[in-house]
């Protein structure tokens, strides 16, 4: 893990037995991430599913993640590997898990749905979730301030959604990206 290692270690409470080990933990849950498999078909040589689910909701609760996507993402902009002249946005609907669907049915609430915003690279320079409700032109102010690095795309393209005199008006003002 290298810099990352401080950002994701948990401190021992001195209690109990030591904290499994922090790359160990993150391999799990990433495991869990890419295949999308339960908790508790983690394969044994990751620490135990409830070790690894305890771990990822202290981390989120703590915005280790955030944390950690803001420093690799400073890191490569550092290094010259990040060029925000050109960026790409766009929405995607995401499944619902568990009852969510079910209860988003019965409500008439569409699924929710994730918005990135990406370099010509394909690189993330933001993710944002919401409802799938309102209209993607209205959410890029949202997208925008969700970026993991300071600067500010120089040019925004989208799919016809993004085509909005007002979005663009809003973009020369830089109202969107205040």
């Amino acid at each position: 893990m290298g810099q990352l290692a401080p950002v994701f270690e948990t401190p021992y409470k001195g209690t109990g037995c030591p904290c499994q080990d922090a790359r160990l933990v993150l391999n799990g849950i990433l495991w869990i991430f890419r295949t999308g498999a339960p908790w508790k078909d983690l394969p044994e040589r990751y620490p135990p599913h409830q070790t690894c689910h305890r771990r990822y909701q202290e981390w989120v609760d703590r915005g280790v993640f955030d944390l950690a996507l803001q420093l690799l993402t400073q890191d490569l902009l550092e290094r010259g590997h990040i060029d925000v002249q050109e960026c790409f946005i766009d929405g995607s609907f995401t499944p619902s898990k568990k009852g969510a669907q079910v209860l988003a049915k019965l409500s008439g609430v569409r699924a929710p749905r994730s918005w990135q915003l990406q370099m010509s690279n394909g690189f993330p320079i933001a993710i944002d979730t919401g409802s799938a409700s309102p209209h993607e032109v209205t959410l890029v102010e949202q997208t925008l301030e969700a970026r993991f690095i300071n600067e500010i795309p120089k040019k925004l393209i989208g799919d016809k959604a993004y085509d909005s005199d007002t979005l663009d008006e809003q973009m020369e003002e830089d109202t969107v990206l205040k």
